[in-house]
C-alpha cells in the first residue's frame, strides 16, 4: 500500500467521524428544539408502549396460572388414587379365586358389587385402566417389563406374554405403568 493510499484512508475515517459526530449533534439539537407538545407526544407514545407490554405480560401470567390451576385440580387426588390401587388389585385377585369356588356364589356376588362400586367411583374421579392384552407389542415407554421368558412361539418374541399388574391413568397422566412379562 502506498503512503498516499494510507493518508487517504486516514482522511476518510476522520471525515466519517466528523460526519457521525455532526449527525449526533444535530439529533441532540433537534431534541432540544422540540416543542413541549412534541415532547409530550413522544412521552405518551413511550408510556403507551410500556403499558401495552405490561398488559400483555399480565395476560400471559393469567393464562399460565389458570392452566396450572386446572392441571392441579385434575391431579390433586393422585396420592389417594395411587394408595387405592393395591385395594383394587386385591379385589381383582379375590374375584379370580372366588370364581373357582362354586359354593361361594353369594360371597362372589357381594364382593363383585363392592368391586364394581369402587371401580365406578374411581372412574368418576378420572381414573382409567390402560388396556394391555397378551400378544401386544412391548413398548418401554408405556409398559414396565418385570421379566423375560422364552417365547412359547416365534410370533410372541418381543411381545407381551402376560400382564402381572394393570396400569392406570389419572386424566392424561400415567400414575402406574402396566407390569408385564415379555417373550424373548
Amino acid at each position: 500500500m502506498s503512503k498516499k493510499d494510507k493518508n487517504s484512508k486516514v482522511e476518510d475515517s476522520q471525515f466519517e467521524d466528523q460526519t457521525s459526530t455532526t449527525a449526533e449533534a444535530a439529533a441532540e439539537e433537534q431534541k432540544e428544539t422540540k416543542t413541549p407538545e412534541e415532547q409530550l407526544q413522544d412521552q405518551l407514545v413511550s408510556e403507551k408502549d410500556k403499558f401495552m407490554r405490561l398488559f400483555a405480560e399480565f395476560e400471559n401470567y393469567k393464562k399460565r396460572t389458570t392452566k396450572e390451576r386446572i392441571e392441579l385440580f385434575k391431579t390433586a387426588s393422585q396420592d389417594v388414587m395411587v394408595s387405592m390401587l393395591p385395594v383394587l388389585d386385591d379385589f381383582e385377585r379375590a374375584l379370580t379365586h372366588i370364581e373357582d369356588d362354586k359354593e361361594a356364589e353369594e360371597l362372589r356376588k357381594g364382593v363383585l358389587l363392592i368391586y364394581n362400586k369402587l371401580v365406578n367411583t374411581l372412574e368418576q374421579k378420572g381414573l382409567t385402566k390402560i388396556e394391555v392384552r397378551q400378544g401386544d407389542t412391548f413398548d418401554a415407554d408405556n409398559h414396565e417389563a418385570i421379566t423375560q421368558i422364552p417365547a412359547p412361539s416365534d410370533d410372541l418374541k418381543g411381545k407381551i406374554i402376560d400382564v402381572v399388574e394393570r396400569g392406570y391413568k389419572l386424566g392424561d397422566k400415567v400414575i402406574r405403568f402396566p407390569k408385564v412379562v415379555i417373550g424373548q
